[in-house]
């Protein structure tokens, strides 16, 4: 196999240019400007060292991610390197049929993986159903039943194209291991984000459930709450009075199951996708995808007609109507819209930059040991920084989802004859 994944372009010259324009534009961007006043002067330089390390270290990393891309030519299936910023990223956030938690190099000198190996239930229209546990793959290594997982490899080795198939992908093959084009099949296996969501359903239903019998025997209602009721009832509280009542007003008791539901589905998905080793669900497109449309069914099924006639008979002058009524209309939708890419992005946004500081300790180490070992202490520093920062926006997130979720419904009944309420309008920033 001929080694083409070495970080040494082969035509230096060509790519110098565009090496050069990106370092030139990053530093332009993340210059600060100069100080004005005497007094801020120190305080401006160092601010601007902290960020000089910081974009040094990420143009670093970025430089060596683009290396990496451009370095495969000739559709050459690419040698492995002992560390692939890539493959690491992307295996972490996207789904996968295997719980991943680390990899070691054992006593035979062979690579070994700390896994948790989940079903795989596939069915066929040529072949039928055939269910196995993902570990018969052996991590891509091995096909079984006349199906394989895809990895970078084999995508490479078969040809494949890289726009329409994807690592952990599973096809069929024939005999001879090539891909069997003319048989479908469809994935309907327990992946990890799935068993995930199952773990979080469960672990929220067994709270709930065990906080009621207590209040139903008693105890937390003549007496001070204890142990799992002291944590959960003033969040239950504060979700009750500000977040149902002020935007639902006399009917926040219809609404507060949903919401208090929505809440800490969230919440539980939130914390546990930040151990290590587990599925970051809520930052699946597909995830926030159904919590939104549950959401837009909610808030068509809370509407009136003085919701619709405000949209499609807004009261402005005629000129301006067919552009509002345009506007209106269009916001029915991005609702949901803002719901699902809100709690999408600010969730894969934290875990991507945590996996991207941890992987320029084994960037620089594979430049240089020393300099691995020298800058492992910064790079922790700052993960475990942004960690308790994601814990920080974990609850914010469920907390922004539930408020949103709730002013809308609030708007979508707002105005009828049964609203005597008047609740005050929440300010949506």
């Amino acid at each position: 196999m001929q080694k083409t994944g070495n970080l040494e372009p082969k035509t230096g010259k060509e790519k110098q240019p565009k090496t050069s324009k990106f370092y030139s534009q990053t530093f332009l961007v993340f210059t600060p400007p100069p100080p004005i006043f005497a007094a801020n002067f120190r305080r401006g330089m160092r601010f601007c060292n902290v960020k000089c390390l910081l974009v040094a270290a990420f143009s670093l990393f970025s430089g060596y991610v683009f290396a990496q891309g451009s370095g495969h030519t000739g559709g050459a299936a690419p040698k492995k390197e002992s560390f692939n910023a890539n493959e690491v990223i992307f295996g972490h956030v996207l789904d996968a049929h295997e719980f991943h938690f680390l990899s070691y190099k054992g006593g035979d000198g062979k690579e070994h993986a700390a896994t948790i190996p989940l079903p795989v239930i596939l069915y066929s229209p040529q072949r039928g159903v055939s269910s196995f546990m993902s570990s018969k793959f052996h991590h891509g290594e091995e096909d079984y039943k006349g199906y394989s997982i895809l990895t970078e490899e084999k995508i490479h080795e078969l040809k494949l194209d890289p726009k329409k198939y994807g690592a952990g992908q599973i096809v069929a093959v024939n005999e001879n291991g090539e891909m069997s084009k003319d048989v479908k099949v469809y994935d309907f296996s327990l992946t990890r984000n799935v068993v995930q969501m199952i773990l979080a359903l469960v672990l929220l239903v067994w709270i709930m459930i065990s906080i009621a019998k207590k209040y139903k025997n008693g105890e937390g209602v003549t007496s001070a709450p204890k142990g799992t009721q002291s944590l959960m009832e003033p969040v239950i509280n504060f979700v009750r009075d500000e977040v149902a009542k002020p935007n639902l007003g006399h009917k926040y008791h219809k609404y507060l199951p949903y919401l208090l539901t929505v809440f800490f589905f969230i919440l539980i998905n939130n914390l546990v996708g930040l151990i290590p080793g587990t599925a970051n669900v809520t930052g699946n497109i597909a995830f926030t995808l159904v919590l939104s449309a549950i959401s837009f069914v909610v808030i068509l099924a809370s509407s009136n007609k003085h919701y619709w006639a405000h949209i499609f008979n807004p009261p402005v002058p005629g000129g301006v109507k067919p552009i509002l009524v345009l506007v209106e209309f269009l916001g029915v939708f991005t609702k949901p819209f803002a719901l699902m890419i809100r709690l999408f992005a600010n969730m894969i946004a934290g875990h991507i930059i945590i996996i991207c500081l941890v992987s320029l300790i084994f960037i620089f180490g594979a430049m240089s040991k020393s300099i691995g070992w020298g800058f492992s202490p910064l790079s922790v520093a700052f993960v475990i920084f942004i960690y308790f920062i994601e814990i920080l926006v974990a609850f914010l997130q469920a907390y922004i989802f539930t408020n949103l979720t709730a002013v809308f419904v609030g708007q979508a009944f707002e105005g009828g004859h049964d609203d005597t309420d008047h609740h005050e309008d929440a300010l949506i920033v």
